[in-house]
């Protein structure tokens, strides 16, 4: 057994010991099971990295051959390339930081072995995706961290609301399953392999139609809009706060939604010859982002606030996917890791410090109360809104040059929808940070310093993962301020084998660059400022606001009624059907022939057969003989 395979098996092992012996282990012992097991996993997975940036050769080892059906030939094949070098290094670096804090955060909760293992599955899941080389192997992961989310965001499941916001995850993620299952059949279909690498050389040389290849990459899209809840399909991700915080953590920084942005980075070359596609992915990633920052803005919960954040910013990803740069969007999705873990968990300590209390309205004055916390926070917030020199300002930087300059579809209004989103990220997270840790004290009587200051477990995580969101961008420094021009930063430089290089349109200098940067970050800074002078001296501003807009204020707090439309159009209808065609019908006419009909024949039949039991020795002495003459007579015809 090599040391690839370890990188997924060693979190398995601990849903295993903690999912069959936890109940009775100390929970001391469950929470160290729990947290070194993902913590090797990141070693072997840094080892492997290591490996990889040496030699520049990917990793490939096979498990054993799963499905053997000539010509279909699946193989449980595990591929370590760039991509999933880096996917694998933020799944369990993050992660493992995720279960450190949980040992503090959950130290309370009466299920913490089961909690553990639940996380720890969640985490073997996400890294069969990342690591398969198939798309078979990929679709275990990918319906694995649906499971497993569904278990995690249920997990206080005697609370029917939770239990319901598990399930509603589980179901609208199936939508989008589906399509992407169709993708491979027709993948299948025409290429005759489902191996990434193969699917990627067959479209590259282009030997199907338009419309296929147009139609392979829609189904992709649906999928991933499931998983990454974009735009129809993000209707889950608000309900998934039912879970403890640092699943919605897991989930939201370095795990799940993560995943519709690799699939869509892994089948690039099927993306790159559907150019139409290209632009749906480009304009709904924008739309999305735009709609997740609105979304977000009339949000009083804080985990809702930044629940509608991830939605933004994963649309942010998906335009950069739109727009051919894909390392744009791998490189956002590694700072968008540590910025967005950081701001979960930070907000899980001031949940933690109030007692459970989530609405902002009851929140204020905690920044003197909690320091390390406010600090986590405002840290990843600036992050967030892409202020220099904080790793969102990299990422997102590039995102927007791409919205400016890329060859598949750039333009000045995709780059203005992405700048506008900016100012109102700004705003809302500014908004948050003033409501929660300054304004009016809503607080009184609930913080509790004696036993409510988070643990050394959680705030050792939360300075962390603070300067994590200060560090990391600098891998993927802007050509214009040091690094090399044409997208050419080491980041990129890395990913270049997997995703291939992206080049601005021709024309674009470095000036243009710098100009569109400037904008960026004095858009943020105006957001930010706006936010802090509103709630800072006029308050009462916003509920003046909120009355004279109550139309809009409505429909952004309804996540634009796609929620009601899906309710009445869809479940509406489906529900009356069932019960009047198949609970009314189907049901009773099923009923009577497999229970009413067949017990009668049942009953008949034993009233006959019942007769030939009389008691009668004689009456069977004949029945043996006459059982005998047929057995010789049936001997004698056949001979």
């Amino acid at each position: 057994m090599t040391k690839l395979v370890f990188i997924p098996l060693l979190p398995l092992l601990g849903f295993i010991i903690n999912g069959l012996c936890g109940n009775r282990l100390p929970k001391t012992i469950v929470s160290l099971i729990a947290c070194a097991l993902p913590a090797s996993s990141f070693i072997v997975a840094l080892v492997c990295f290591n490996n990889l940036t040496v030699t520049g050769v990917p990793i490939t080892e096979t498990l054993y051959t799963w499905i053997s059906l000539d010509p279909l030939k699946i193989e449980a094949t595990l591929y370590l390339d760039q991509i999933s070098a880096v996917m694998c290094l933020i799944v369990t670096g993050v992660g493992t930081l995720i279960h450190i804090y949980s040992a503090g955060y959950m130290s309370h909760d009466e299920s913490l072995a089961r909690y553990f293992s639940y996380l720890n599955l969640f985490l073997f899941f996400m890294l069969i995706l990342v690591l398969g080389k198939n798309m078979i192997t990929l679709f275990v992961g990918w319906e694995g961290v649906g499971l497993a989310s569904y278990l995690l965001i249920g997990f206080w499941y005697r609370d029917g609301q939770k239990t319901a916001a598990g399930m509603k995850a589980f179901i609208v993620n199936r939508v989008g399953d589906a399509g992407f299952l169709l993708a491979a059949f027709l993948i299948w279909y025409y290429a005759r392999t489902l191996d990434f690498q193969d699917i990627n050389a067959f479209f590259a040389g282009n030997p199907v139609s338009s419309s296929v290849i147009s139609l392979i990459a829609i189904l992709l899209l649906v999928g991933a809009c499931g998983k990454s809840a974009q735009l129809p399909l993000h209707v889950w991700l608000p309900d998934a706060m039912a879970g403890p915080t640092p699943v919605s953590a897991l989930i939201h920084a370095a795990t799940m939604v993560t995943a519709g942005v690799y699939m869509l980075s892994r089948l690039n070359v099927i993306f790159l010859h559907a150019p139409v596609v290209m632009t749906l992915v480009a304009w709904g990633g924008a739309i999305t982002a735009l709609l997740g920052a609105l979304m977000g803005l009339v949000q009083y919960n804080l985990k809702k606030v930044l629940a509608y954040s991830t939605m933004s910013q994963i649309g942010y990803m998906f335009m950069a996917c739109g727009l051919g740069s894909f390392s744009a969007a791998i490189f956002h999705l590694y700072t968008h890791a540590f910025f967005k873990a950081c701001l979960f968990l930070s907000a899980g300590a001031v949940i933690h410090a109030l007692g459970g209390e989530e609405d902002m309205r009851g929140m204020g004055k905690l920044a003197d109360k909690i320091p390390l916390t406010f600090s986590a926070f405002v840290i990843a917030a600036f992050a967030l809104c892409g202020l220099p020199p904080f790793s969102g300002f990299f990422s997102k930087d590039e995102i927007l040059w791409s919205a400016w300059s890329s060859p598949y579809g750039g333009s000045p209004l995709l780059w203005g929808i992405g700048i506008v989103t900016t100012g109102i990220t700004a705003f809302y997270i500014f908004r948050a940070v003033i409501m929660t840790f300054f304004g009016k004290d809503n607080a009184s009587g609930k913080f509790r310093p004696d036993i409510h200051v988070p643990p050394f477990s959680m705030s050792s995580v939360l300075v962390a993962l603070a300067v994590f969101s200060v560090i990391a961008g600098l891998v993927g420094i802007p050509a214009v301020i040091g690094g090399k021009f044409d997208f050419g930063s080491p980041f990129f430089s890395f990913l270049e084998p997997a995703l291939g290089h992206f080049a601005p349109m021709a024309g674009i200098t470095e000036r243009g660059e710098l100009v569109c940067m400037a904008i960026s970050v004095t858009t943020s800074l105006a957001g930010a400022c706006l936010a802090i002078l509103i709630y800072t001296t006029m308050p009462a501003l916003p509920g003046v606001i909120k009355r004279k807009a109550q139309c809009l204020y409505n429909a952004l707090s309804q996540g634009c009624y796609l929620d009601a439309a899906y309710r009445n159009l869809i479940v509406a209808p489906l529900d009356r059907v069932s019960e009047s065609l198949l609970s009314g019908i189907a049901e009773n006419a099923l009923f009577y022939v497999t229970v009413e009909r067949a017990s009668a024949v049942a009953r008949y039949a034993g009233n006959i057969f019942s007769r030939l039991q009389n008691g009668s020795a004689q009456a069977y002495a004949l029945y043996a003989a006459a059982a005998l003459a047929l057995i010789l007579w049936w001997g004698v015809v056949n001979v």
